[in-house]
Formats: structure tokens, sequence, C-alpha cells
């Protein structure tokens, strides 16, 4: 079979509309200004007249024909033509992140790198054998798998090392083009692959002009209308053939890429290439193609027709979204036998200008000094284009449209069109004039140009900062002000102050200072945070009576220094004059507190000492008089006229009143000033001590043993509640009456404080002992105490201790005391239990005692027997619901005559009852009781007598009369003590009318 293209597609005729999109589509190639062109190295092919890849790859066995294309011409002195369908797709930008991190795929960060090889590497116009071309690296993510990859490339030039370095493989003749090639990565130990795109690219290489609207439709037109090229398989390895004299080539044929632009309109499917095997005329062939974009995601963009080999596209690309694709062709047999063996196929995605760029903020927030000078750096603007950063495509350009306000001038910035560096281009930046600029910021892509470039604008906003370059000036040149005397913490006058910089900001904030008039520091300035005013204060008490007024000087200034080149204003100093006002001041005692000394024990009436007060007021004569405030011990008194203190009672020492020999009272000294004032004066009284408190004997207890003993003995001390020298040492001693003391018992001192009495003879019988001590102090004279230890002597233990008898029998209870009281305790308790007894008797006696009436007339029973249930043959069909009282009577007396039911109320009078006698006889009740009885036996409207039940129930409308007829109409005082003699059952009944003895 031949390699005759397949039919042209039949001419489109497009909706108007359509159409203009059309022509707007083929207008991308204008706006790739400055893009590099793909130029086909192939040689020509002398027999078929195509054009034949002269890639040499040792394992391939590839090759490929290129049908006869149009040769453009050069334009301007060697600028290369731009063709679309040749370009180079562009590198495929890093999306945005996302919010949530997606989980960890192995495989490239990227599927297109873009690598910009720097001029320095050349060496003339080649780049040296193993040069590594750029600090940029193809990153291949394992996700910490530790896997060993190895990276391949198709284009011999060019590798990748096992750190993502790319570098020459040969030495390389030209790099003025763009270079695209496809790299493949693979594990060591396992058969998956990964792909990506490289694209190379010289730094700074010159882009060619923009072809006019007349070209750009002739390379579209190129692009799609162009007979498709058609990709034969290689043969299989050959031997030498006699018929031709050929032999097989080492290097076989290389597919190269097919160029796809993105975008495009259609009509799809579009034919991209044909696929053939030389195999075609001698067996049935089927095609197909594998790989991302065919039978994997994002699988169906390419297909390809199984009989005649012709490969499609099926809708537009997106070079963004998917910069390259790699697959590969294969052929079999009708059979599904392998006849030809795959070939590559890499498609490249060209890049069209279809991206604006795109600002990382909508706002830009900047700032500058007030002041500063051209050239000054302000802030950055920064934004990026999704197209081919190495085309004009993605090349931006920065430009300022406008600025708010004007002022001082239009132009007071300016940008980098590359940076997005903004700067000042002229002085005159004052904050006080205009605080903030707003700048409208344009970024355009093909390198600015505004015809065919994409653009979009951002805001920056420029704030202008402060600067101390205006002095804090005071608003008048004089201030006054007056303040009372002794007064504190009192705002003289307020120093107002204007300052036209950033208000609470250190250029703003004043400090107040006072130069001169205030050598003594009486005064000082606070500013108030708020309204930066100075708050002239007191802070130190001032006095009439000797300044009467100051004149102060005030000097206000910044927290931060004026700027560079400002001076002070001559405003910033004032003058501050202020008047003392004179009040009427307290009487001050010249000491305070005053101390004087005395001997403790001065009588009453003695004259301690004069406690007189001064006036300040020297300017008014005012009479000071003294009052007494606090007197603990109510020991003194003052004279009211003239401050003299004398004592009323003895001054005691030793009193509670006295802290540390000082006794301390307080006194009030007070004028006829208007308003009256007064001041305290505190007197001490140190209190010298004299001996007048004889030694108390310390223990008062002891207890020895009955038998001498080593350790049987007790130490005695004594306590003086005078001071030294009227204390110890001391001296103890025993009197020699009675002298039974001295016989039984010694005291021998131990040292001046302590002594020890113990027994003189070798056995004392056990007792309790009081021995009399004579104690004396050091005192001049020496005081005595004659005092008495109470000393229990007791049987001892081995131990020295007191046994349990010998404690009893040293406390005076013999056997026969301790025999008595326990005969006591018995006593008490058999007469405790003979009265309980004796109650529980009379108890039981009052409950036995008959009661005034006979038993046959005794209704107690039949009121205990309320649980009764009926006994009577009329009981069998008994309504029991009659028994509960009826609210109204109306359903009976309506009731037709007949035989009525015993337990129904007749519908007649109801019978009176006899009332009780007021007689206060003790068969009265009795007789009250029998009577009624009879009464309600003979009462026809009563129910029957077993449904007494119907008694308890007090709700509405009983008919029941009232338990009031029991009372006495008698309205004399009657005696109801006998109903205690009825027994308990009448106790209550007697407690409501005889209030008698409740038992």
């Amino acid at each position: 079979m031949g390699c005759a293209p397949p039919p042209p597609p039949p001419p489109l005729t497009p909706h108007p509309a359509r159409r203009a999109a059309s022509l707007s589509q083929r207008h991308f190639c204008a706006r790739q200004a400055g893009a590099a062109i793909h130029r086909s190295t192939d040689e020509q092919d002398p027999g078929s007249g195509n054009y034949r890849g002269v890639f040499g790859a040792e394992n391939a066995s590839l090759r490929c024909f290129y049908p006869p294309t149009r040769v453009f011409a050069k334009m301007n002195a060697g600028c290369l033509v731009l063709a679309c369908s040749f370009l180079v797709g562009a590198s495929v930008e890093s999306k945005p992140s996302q919010p949530i991190k997606p989980p960890c795929t192995p495989g490239f960060s990227q599927n297109f790198y873009t690598v910009i090889v720097s001029r320095d590497l050349l060496h003339g116009q080649r780049i040296l054998k193993d040069s590594t071309l750029s600090s940029e690296r193809v990153k291949f993510e394992d996700c910490q798998r530790g896997r060993e990859v190895g990276f391949v490339t198709n284009d011999p030039n060019f590798g990748v090392r096992h750190d993502g370095t790319v570098y020459a493989v040969q030495d390389v003749s030209n790099l003025s083009e763009p270079v695209q090639f496809m790299v493949t990565a693979k594990g060591l130990h396992e058969p998956r692959v990964w792909e990506t795109t490289v694209k190379l690219a010289l730094a700074g290489h010159p882009h060619p002009l923009a072809l006019s609207k007349a070209g750009i439709t002739e390379m579209l037109s190129r692009v799609w209308d162009s007979q498709p090229k058609v990709i034969k398989f290689s043969r299989k390895h050959q031997r030498g053939s006699a018929a031709n004299g050929l032999r097989r080539q080492k290097r076989d044929w290389v597919i190269p890429p097919i160029n796809v632009p993105e975008n495009s309109r259609g009509p799809f499917p579009h034919l991209l290439v044909r696929i053939r095997s030389d195999q075609d005329k001698d067996v049935g062939i089927r095609y197909s193609i594998t790989g991302a974009g065919a039978d994997q995601p994002p699988s169906g963009i390419y297909n390809i027709d199984p009989i005649s080999g012709n490969m499609f596209v099926t809708q537009p690309l997106d070079r963004e979204d998917r910069a390259s694709f790699h697959l590969r062709a294969h052929a079999v047999d009708m059979n599904g036998n392998q006849v030809e063996n795959p070939i590559d196929l890499y498609i490249y995605v060209i890049d069209m200008n279809d991206n604006r760029p795109e600002f990382q903020n909508q706002v830009y927030n900047g700032s500058v000094a007030e002041g500063s000078k051209p050239g000054s750096s302000v802030m950055q603007v920064t934004a990026t284009d999704s197209d081919d950063s190495t085309t004009a495509n993605g090349m931006v350009r920065y430009r300022i449209l406008s600025q708010t306000p004007h002022s001082p001038i239009p132009n007071m910035f300016t940008i980098n069109s590359e940076t997005g560096d903004i700067v000042t281009v002229a002085a005159g930046l004052d904050r006080e004039k205009v605080s903030q600029y707003t700048i409208i910021v344009q970024a355009t892509d093909m390198e600015g140009n505004l015809n065919f470039g994409l653009s979009n604008t951002a805001t920056a906003l420029i704030s202008i900062n402060d600067i101390n370059d205006n002095p804090p000036e005071l608003t008048v040149r004089t201030f006054s002000g007056e303040v009372p005397e002794n007064k504190v913490n009192v705002v003289v006058t307020n120093l107002t102050v204007v300052d036209r910089d950033q208000p609470h900001s250190p250029n703003w904030n004043a400090v107040y200072r006072i130069v001169s008039g205030d050598p003594t520091g009486h005064f000082t300035i606070r500013t108030n945070p708020i309204t930066n005013e100075g708050m002239l204060t007191v802070v130190k008490p001032v006095d009439f009576e000797m300044n009467r007024a100051f004149m102060l000087t005030v000097v206000v200034s910044n927290q931060a220094h004026l700027a560079s080149g400002i001076q002070s204003s001559l405003q910033s100093t004032a003058g501050v004059t202020i008047s003392v006002q004179d009040v009427n001041e307290p009487p001050v005692f010249p000491v305070n507190p005053k101390v004087i000394r005395f001997e403790e024990g001065v009588p009453a009436g003695t004259t301690l000492t004069v406690f007189a007060a001064q006036d300040p007021d020297h300017f008014i004569h005012q009479i000071v008089r003294y009052s007494k405030l606090s007197d603990p011990a109510n020991w003194l008194k003052i004279n009211r006229t003239n401050g003299q203190i004398t004592t009323m009672a003895l001054l005691d020492r030793e009193s509670i009143f006295v802290k540390n020999n000082v006794y301390e009272a307080t006194f009030l000294a007070f004028d006829n000033g208007s308003p009256p004032a007064s001041g305290t004066g505190t007197l001490q009284i140190y209190l010298i001590d004299v001996n007048d408190n004889a030694p108390v004997l310390i223990p008062r207890e002891a207890q020895v043993c009955d038998r001498a003993r080593p350790n049987s003995r007790i130490n005695i001390t004594a306590a003086d509640a005078d001071a030294d020298p009227n204390v110890g040492p001391f001296v103890f001693e025993l009197p020699s009456f009675p002298a039974s003391v001295r016989r039984n018992w010694t005291i021998s001192r131990l040292n001046g404080d302590y002594a020890q009495l113990k027994l003189r003879i070798s056995y004392l019988e056990a007792s309790v002992y009081e021995i009399p001590v004579i104690v004396s102090d050091s005192g001049n004279p020496p005081l005595s105490n004659r005092s008495t230890i109470r000393v229990k002597v007791c049987p001892c233990d081995d131990n020295g201790d007191c046994s349990a008898t010998g404690a009893v029998a040293a406390a005076g209870l013999g056997t026969g005391a301790i025999i008595a009281i326990l005969i006591s305790i018995i006593i008490l308790l058999s007469m405790v239990l003979l009265f309980v007894v004796w109650m529980k008797r009379r108890e039981k006696e009052r409950q036995a005692k008959p009661l005034l009436i006979d038993p046959e007339d005794d209704v107690r029973d039949n009121i205990l027997k309320y649980d009764e249930e009926g006994g009577g043959e009329e009981d069998q069909d008994y309504d029991l619901s009659q028994l509960q009282q009826p609210e109204s009577l109306d359903h009976i007396i309506n009731k037709p005559a007949g035989v009525r039911r015993v337990d129904e109320r007749p519908a007649i009078a109801e019978s009176q009852y006899p009332v009780r006698s007021s007689l206060p006889h003790p068969g009265d009740i009795g007789d009250f009781i029998n009577d009624g009885l009879r009464a309600a036996d003979n009462d026809p409207t009563a129910p029957p007598y077993d449904s007494l039940l119907v008694f308890d129930y007090e709700g509405s409308g009983s008919t029941a009369g009232s338990v009031s007829s029991l009372n006495s109409i008698s309205s004399g005082d009657q005696d109801y003590d006998y109903l205690n003699d009825w027994g308990p059952r009448f106790k209550k009944l007697a407690d409501l009318y005889g209030g008698g003895d409740d038992d």
C-alpha cells in the first residue's frame, strides 16, 4: 500500500461570530512576539522528496517522513519567521496550593519544566560536554519510600543526573532556539515509569518580530490545513541485500515531536499524523495507540483509526493543564500478533497567550517616609502569568495608570516595568498635606505590548510615614494659675500645645520641662495622653508664709528627636505665673513625738511637761487650745490653755498599757480660725523601773517520791515583773516556822535564778504537803515574798515514777473514803430505780380506775370499735355508695313514694336532740350521752346503726349538726378537773375544758 495522504477535510463556512472567534484564535501568533521558533534540522530524503529525521538513537528503529512544506522567507536581516505550528510548549506554572494538602503521589513535581541556560556557559557558540546547564532541577517525589530512580531522556544531547540537574551529554553547538525533550523516570526494581517534559531556553535570546495579520492567517492555515505527515514503522533488522546493495545502518530513525497548538477551535476530530506499516501490503494491519491521553487518564484526547492508521486529536488542548503527551503506536495482524515494534510519539502543546497576568493581591499596602529623596524604595507588586514564561506570552511588564491625589505633582512614583518595584521620582512628600496615595498598577504580558498583550490591574496604597518635622508650639507665651498652700497633687493650670505631626505618635507626644523658677521642686508637669496638654501639678506643698508666688519657665519638646535639619520653634518656650493662696493652717507641735523620762510610781498631780503647739499663720493672730485625744490608762490631763501635762494616777511600768517601758498619749491642738484647724501631737513617757514587785515562786505544784532518791528533787525558780537590776539573782529559803518544814525539807542553790527542793529525811509518808518558801529579789531595797508550793509525796516504782495507788494516796483519799463513795453511788442508783417503778405503777392504777357510770352504759367500746363492718341481714344488698354523704337532698325529696330503703335518709324534719345541762355533776356527761342515744334510736332521719361511718364525712353540704351543741350553755365558769379522773381517754377533753394537769 502506498503512502497517499488522506483526503482533505471539507471546506468550512462558519457562522460570522464563529468566524470572528476563529480569526481571533488565529491572531494568537501575533501575541507571540519574541517567541522562539522550532526549526527542523532534518535532511531531505532525495528519493521521496520528504524530509528525513537524522536523530541518532542507538536502539531506535524508527523513521518518519514529512510532506513537503512551504519555505518561509527570512525577515529583517536574519530574524526568524514565527511558525506557530512548530512552537514549543511553554512551561507549566505551579498551581496555587490547595487549602487541604492532597496525599503524596510518587512522580515528578511538575509535568513541564522550563530551564533557563545562562550565556556564561557558552564557549563561543557551544556548550561543552558534561556542563551543568542550570541550578534549576527536575524534582522527583518518591514520598519517602527510598526507591532508586533513574532518568532517561529522548534527546541524545542532554541528560538528567540522579540529583535532577540537567547537563550536556555531548558538546552542543547551537542553543539559539529553545529545545524541548521528554524525561522518563523508572525505578530500578519496579516496572512503573513516570514522564515529564523539559524545555531548555538560552537566557536573553533575541525574539522575532510580530507578524502581520496576513502572516498569522497563513501560518494558522499551515498548522491545520497542511497535509499530515506519515509515520512508518521501521523495518525489521535486515541482513545485507544484493538487490539494492544496502546494509543496515547503526543509527535508526527517530520520530520528531508532534506540535499541537492549544485552544484550537477545531473542527474535531482533527487529523494529526498517519501511521503506516510497510507490511500492510501483505497482511491486514490493525493500528492502536496507548498512553496518557489515549487509553489512560486523561483518556479520549487522542484516537486512531485502526484500519487507516490516521491519528486524531478529539478536543481542544490546554497547555497550562498538560504540556505534553507520550503515546506509543502499535501494529498487529488480524490475529493480534505483533507485526511491528511499538514506536514512541511525543506530542507537545504549543502555548498561546490565553492567560492574563494575575496579581497576587488585589490591594497592596506600602509606605515611605515623608521627605524621602527621589529613588527611595516604596514597595513591590507581583503578577504571574500562567503562559510560557520563556516566551512573550508569559513575560509581564508593569506600568502605573494613575495616581491619586496629584499633589504635589501627578507623577510622584514610578515602577520598574520588569520587577514591579515602586520608587519615588520626585521630592515633596509631606504627610501633613497628603497622608496616603492610591496607585493603579497595570500588568501586561507580551512584554507590555498593549496592542496584543492581556492586562490586569491592582491597587497600591502608599502610606506616607510621619517624621518629626514639626516641633510642638505652645499656644500662648504666658500661662497663669493659683494654688492653695499645703496642697499636693493639685493641677495648677493646663499648658496647651499644637503639633502637626501624626497624633499619638512619638513625633506628636509632648514632653514638658521646668527650666527655671522652681529650685526646690514644688511642681512637675505631666502630659495628658489624650489631649497632649501639660498638667502643671503640685508635688511638694507650698507655704504662703514663705513664697506667695512663683515664676516658672517651661519648655516643650517631643519624645522623638526632631528630624535632621528641623530647628526648634521659639514658641516651644513659655512662662507660668503661680499665685499661692493663704489658708488657715493647723497648729504644729515643734517636737512630735515628744519623749520624756520619769520613774514609775510618781504620785497623782505631778507635772510632767508642757506640750505646746505653734500656729504657722504668722499674719493672723489666733488662739490655740488643747485637749486630750488618746490616753489608754487615763493617767494624764492637759491644761486647755498652755498645754501643761500633769498626772491623774500612779504611773506603773508594769501596766498592760506600757509597751517596752514607754507609755504613749496623743493630744489635740486647735485654733479659732475660720474654719478651725487642728493638729495632733504624741507624748511618749519612758518609765524608769523601781523595785515595786516582789518575786513569785515557780512552780506552784510538784511531786516527789516518799523515799529520798538522787533524782527525787524539785527545781524551783521565781518570776519578777520588774526589770534589771530589780530582779534576780533570787534568794530561796525555808521559814523557821513551822519547824517540820526545815526538819523534812531542804533547799540548795543551783545558780542565781534556780534552786532545788528535796527531802531531808529518808522517808516521808505519802500525802500532799504545802511547803512555804521565802523568795527575795536583788532590788534596792530587796523585796521578799512568802510563797507556797504544793508537793505530792507518793510511792514510786523502780523508775522513780509515782504508782497509781500511790497517786491516789497522795491525793488524800484512803480506802475508807473510796468505799464510802462507791456506797453513795449505789444508793443513788437505787433511789432512781424505785422512783421509776413507782411512776409506772401509778400510771397503771390510773388506767384501771372505773368510770362514774355503769359498765352497761359505757359507750367507749362503741366509739372505739370504729372498724366494725356491719352484722345484720339488712347489710346483704346494702348500697355502699349511699354511705357517702350527699351534696344535696334533691334526689331524695323528688323520689316517688314507695318502699324506701333503710339506708336512705327520710325527707322529713330532723329530730331535736337533747341539750346538755349546765350543772357540774359527774354524772352529767353519762346522762347526756344516754339521752342522745335514745333520741338517735327513735330518729327516723338517722341512717342504720351500722352506718355510723357516714358521720366522718366533712365535705360541703353536710346535714350533720355542729358539735358546738355539746358546748355548755352556761355562762358561768365550771370546774372540769374531775375529767382527769376518767382515764387517759378523756385526757384531751380534760385539757380542752378543765385545763387540768397534763400527767
